[in-house]
């Protein structure tokens, strides 16, 4: 934990882009849980990128491509716009409804609710303001429907963007904080925007180098970003996008942010795949590459070499490797307590059962203690019991045999 702490600084320097991490050791010793906090901590923000390496191995896409498509997921580009904003504090919301075959010189008749499947044509008044200035502003049917689905009411202070006409509720205003008695434990309470309605902001949005390539492939569209199946994109449209935020990261319009690409079981992977990811490591757009395996010394898949994690040797010199250990007793029994409470049993099991579970998961493995919790939990409450006793996980232990247990059976 203390290396991936010090690995976690190291990315959010960007010292880390290109680089890879190896996390070598036996079975349930935490590294799928390592690379899960690994993406956690890093935030919305920076791509992370989950692959077994199975998945390399798909009827729909080369080998390569795959991995093409697995490491631009893993590169997010930061692009900076600026866009016209109105801020302010909403006064007042006047909806009309106009009859459209009305010849009494079109009579309009103030509606409080209207579909928007209704023939009536829609129109009101918006009052906005700030501290120093007030705007009235025409709302047309569309701004209205948005309006109504964002349940934007006075003493609201929201934000409309002029481009795309979103509007975003930034909360109520605090000189309407005493308009009602009670309000919801989830309303948050901003002060009225100073200055002028209209405003300049910087806009940030990250993109991933694969979603440009699909939007930008002519054969796959904006829509396969939602259906999925992207199918393989040409190496052209990829240089053309590398060159694009070459040239915006020149003016200075976006920013690199190197994400993670974590792959497990990587010693599924084949000498062409080990190829590939070496070369991509040398790549000006490439990720931070955090790879694990249980293997020691394993034969390279598709090769009669023997090598360390079943890795190619000059792969394993770019690799910093993290060695995991087996949990002891004492932290063994920290993780089943973090599961019990996850499970909703942390009060209902027993010590004694805990001290059980611990020791079940020292002699077999972690994952098998684990589900055990759960099972243990439906014995008792079919003995009609509210704890989880000693008896109810040895009901279950000899019920649900672990591995090792399961082997003897068979060799007899």
């Amino acid at each position: 934990r203390r290396a991936m702490g010090i690995v976690l600084k190291l990315i959010r320097q960007g010292q880390r882009s290109g680089r890879a991490v190896l996390l070598a050791g036996p079975p349930s010793t935490g590294k799928t849980a390592l690379a899960m906090a690994l993406s956690q901590e890093l935030g919305p923000d920076v791509p992370f990128v989950n692959l077994s390496a199975s998945q390399v191995f798909s009827l729909d896409l080369s080998k390569t491509e795959a991995l093409t498509q697995a490491v631009r997921r893993a590169m997010g580009v930061k692009i900076v716009e600026e866009t016209e904003m109105i801020e302010g504090e909403v006064v007042e919301i006047q909806i009309d409804t106009l009859l459209p075959n009305d010849n009494n010189n079109n009579t309009a008749a103030k509606s409080s609710s209207s579909s928007s499947s209704s023939p009536f044509t829609k129109s009101g008044r918006l009052t906005l303001c700030t501290t120093e200035m007030e705007t009235i502003y025409d709302l047309g049917s569309k701004m209205i429907d948005m309006l109504r689905s964002e349940k934007v009411s006075a003493g609201d202070v929201v934000r409309i963007d002029k481009a795309s006409g979103k509007i975003s509720k930034l909360g109520r205003s605090f000189s309407r904080s005493r308009d009602y008695d009670a309000v919801s434990s989830t309303t948050k309470f901003v002060q009225t925007p100073e200055g002028e309605l209209q405003k300049r902001q910087q806009v940030e949005h990250v993109v991933s180098l694969h979603e440009m390539d699909v939007i930008n492939s002519r054969q796959q569209g904006f829509l396969a970003l939602f259906a999925g199946d992207t199918g393989e994109i040409s190496q052209e449209i990829r240089n053309q996008i590398d060159a694009k935020v070459a040239e915006w990261t020149d003016e200075g319009r976006a920013t690199l942010v190197p994400g993670v690409l974590f792959i497990d079981e990587v010693h599924i992977l084949d000498m062409e795949c080990f190829s590939f990811l070496n070369r991509a490591l040398e790549s000006d757009y490439a990720p931070v590459l955090v790879i694990a395996t249980n293997r020691g010394v394993a034969k390279i898949r598709g090769t009669d070499y023997e090598s360390p994690h079943g890795i190619p040797l000059d792969l394993l010199d770019r690799l910093m490797i993290i060695s995991t250990q087996p949990y002891s007793n004492e932290e063994i029994g920290q993780i089943l307590q973090v599961r019990c409470r996850e499970e909703e049993v942390e009060d209902a099991m027993e010590p004694s059962a805990m001290e059980l579970l611990t020791r079940i998961a020292s002699e077999t493995s972690l994952r098998y203690a684990m589900h055990l919790i759960v099972t243990a939990q439906l014995v008792a409450k079919k003995q009609k019991r509210p704890n989880i006793t000693l008896q109810d996980i040895e009901r279950c232990f000899s019920l649900f045999v672990d591995v090792h247990r399961s082997t003897q059976l068979l060799l007899k």
